[in-house]
């Protein structure tokens, strides 16, 4: 019995590797040595990361837990009213609504999500209160509202006149084709592994430009747009929330890195799967822009996406600094 239970384990694991697509890693500066840890580590997607990232950092250097720092960084891109892809000032729907979608997610698989939340600020904060004080894992539209309003989240106006007037002038033509690496970046996705090598993650965002009202993209579904494993390692995700939710690209970044997979080696397998569905499916793979940053317990980092023009923040104990992701559409 134990050797067919032997052979059964040996088959399930080599049709996996059958199933999976084998990448050789393109940004070999990367992958950090595995010999040691690193950490604590805190990367984030944009250039937007790199501010965001320093107010993680604070947390994280003086011996922080991961979930307080993502929360904490994430909310600098979602309070700035100059931002157009991340809360406060975010470009709102084809109807002139700004709303909002974001998760969290901790090292013991805790989960908390909002989407198609309006009229508050720090939408990452209601989906902590969600994961900390409701039976439940994601909570919606008035639902949403009306729970964080009972949790004393004050009720602002979210569309700033700049991005109204975007709106406005968007409005004489309703013409509904986002334009890459502008209005589908849409997201801040951040991972970090502490000082007691615990794992956090957090995304948010306020969408797709001009979406129809109600759209839910990635960034508040667990699995999805970002998705935390404390054994294995951490991604999010950032782009078309669409093509992302297609593969649950997230979760199968963990899932490679569980096999095995470099976190670069896991992003470039995720993205090589969205680009074979884009060509089942006939569609143009310059109008998609997709990108995956990942995370292990050791503190080694990847990145990669569909097509440059994608960055992504990282601060460790080296310091702060902005990098340029390797793409496929070369």
């Amino acid at each position: 019995m134990s050797n067919r239970r032997d052979f059964l384990k040996t088959a399930a694991i080599g049709s996996i590797a059958v199933a999976l697509p084998s990448f050789t890693p393109k940004n070999e500066n990367l992958i950090n040595s595995k010999s040691k840890s690193n950490k604590p580590i805190v990367i984030s997607t944009w250039n937007f990361g790199v501010q965001a990232n320093g107010a993680a950092w604070e947390i994280l250097k003086n011996n922080g837990r991961a979930l307080d720092a993502v929360e904490a960084g994430v909310k600098i891109p979602e309070g700035d009213p100059t931002e157009r892809s991340v809360g406060y000032g975010g470009r709102p729907d084809r109807d002139g609504r700004v709303t909002l979608d974001a998760c969290i997610m901790d090292e013991y698989a805790n989960i908390g999500s909002v989407a198609c939340l309006e009229h508050i600020k720090h939408p990452i904060s209601v989906a902590r209160a969600v994961m900390e004080k409701t039976p439940h894992v994601m909570l919606v539209g008035d639902g949403a509202l009306q729970f964080a309003l009972s949790q004393g989240f004050p009720k602002e106006n979210l569309l700033v006149e700049a991005s109204e007037m975007e709106w406005k002038e968007w409005l004489k033509t309703s013409q509904y084709k986002p334009i890459v690496n502008v209005e589908n970046h849409d997201t801040i996705g951040m991972i970090a592994l502490d000082s007691h090598g615990n794992l956090s993650g957090a995304c948010t965002t306020s969408g797709m430009a001009y979406k129809m009202h109600g759209r839910v993209g990635d960034s508040p579904i667990i699995g999805a747009g970002l998705y935390v494993d404390n054994e294995i390692g951490a991604a999010t995700a950032t782009g078309h929330g669409e093509e992302v939710i297609r593969i649950a690209g997230c979760h199968l970044v963990v899932e490679l890195m569980r096999h095995g997979k470099s976190p670069q080696e896991a992003c470039e397998e995720a993205v090589s799967r969205i680009v074979k569905l884009t060509a089942n499916r006939n569609k143009n793979l310059k109008d998609i822009q997709v990108g995956f940053i990942a995370l292990d317990k050791q503190g080694n980092y990847g990145a990669y996406c569909i097509q440059g023009g994608f960055n992504f923040a990282v601060n460790d104990t080296t310091g702060n600094k902005l990098i340029d992701s390797d793409y496929f559409l070369k």
